[in-house]
């Protein structure tokens, strides 16, 4: 999968959309799914560099599991923080969010489709 393609269907969806949400609500929509995003982003970037040493090793070791709960734990208490602050909109936060995970899927599901189709075409090859 490629993620620097995620990176950029992100940003090319989400300011817009947080642009548009500024007539909602001026103050706090807008970053708050600029920060949903921004946060599955980073969330995803952890997931890959975990899964990447998990690959390598092929079964999960103690320093994958310890970097996914505290990658958990630290996106809770930026969320938990913010919204008792009331700094941001959970609204938003969850529809940033939502774009980042309808991303990975659309991915996801292309990348699949294409190595299906590179291995079907290998086969009639051989």
């Amino acid at each position: 999968m490629n993620l620097r393609r995620i990176y950029k269907l992100a940003i090319f969806i989400l300011v817009p959309l947080s642009a548009l949400s500024a007539f909602y609500d001026w103050k706090k929509f807008p970053v708050s799914i600029l920060l949903g995003g921004v946060l599955g982003l980073l969330n995803l970037k952890g997931l890959a560099w975990g899964l990447k040493d998990f690959a390598t090793s092929y079964r999960p070791s103690g320093k994958v599991i310890f970097s996914s709960l505290v990658r958990f734990f630290v996106l809770a208490f930026i969320l938990i923080v913010l919204v008792i602050q009331k700094l941001i909109h959970p609204v938003g936060i969850l529809i940033g969010f939502t774009v980042i995970f309808v991303l990975i899927l659309k991915e996801g599901l292309r990348f699949a489709k294409e190595s299906s189709v590179r291995n079907v075409t290998d086969n009639v090859k051989q």
